[in-house]
């Protein structure tokens, strides 16, 4: 099957999913692009030969990066300084590709080869425990490390939409049972009331 505008333009992407874009992903700038409300220099990771690219993919005239989305700088890597982590799990929760391992209150770790450098887990940290040190080049610039951190994001994004569509199935039905026992209550007291109505014999 032939890929499309957006496939191509994603696969141009450095896939860090760092959200600079302004969008949620690198997916859903692609698709941005491809439908014309988003312009292509507002990927800081990808930097000038990002724009460089896209712009040849798109019959394009290259634009210089967007500052009002960051500027461009090498790439790099989180670490955790265990001796100052805490074990709050905020940096697990704001990892877009599953790269930090760890459990509430135990130490927690970055996967080196997964990390894409997005940096979303530096504010999460509430104690400043990480630090971020230079991406290999090899890395930076693998296409394979880019695919992986695709389907690292899209397996992500599918867990969490079905942990959220069963939070919301457990609301729904509990709600549904409340709603039924209030029901019951009032029929009872509907027919409390109207037996009381009843004339005596």
């Amino acid at each position: 099957m032939t890929p499309s505008l957006t496939d191509r333009i994603d696969a141009l992407l450095p896939q860090t999913q760092c959200e600079q874009c302004g969008y949620h992903g690198c997916r859903p700038y692609a698709e941005a692009i491809a439908d014309g409300t988003a312009d292509i220099n507002q990927c800081p990771p990808g930097g000038q030969l990002g724009i460089v690219r896209l712009a040849a993919l798109l019959g394009r005239t290259p634009i210089p990066l967007n500052p009002d989305n960051g500027t461009e700088k090498p790439r790099t890597l989180a670490r955790i300084v265990e001796a100052d982590c805490i074990g709050c799990t905020k940096c697990i929760q704001a990892c877009p590709v599953d790269a930090i391992v760890g459990a509430n209150k135990l130490m927690h770790a970055v996967i080196a080869d997964d990390c894409t450098g997005c940096e979303r887990c530096v504010p999460a940290c509430p104690v400043d425990c990480i630090v971020l040190e230079p991406m290999p080049l090899a890395q930076a610039d693998d296409p394979a490390h880019a695919d992986a951190a695709r389907a690292h994001f899209q397996r992500r994004e599918a867990r969490l939409a079905a942990q959220h569509a069963q939070r919301e199935a457990e609301l729904a039905s509990r709600k549904a049972q409340v709603t039924s026992a209030g029901q019951n209550v009032l029929d009872v007291l509907a027919r409390a009331r109207a037996r009381k109505q009843e004339p005596k014999a």
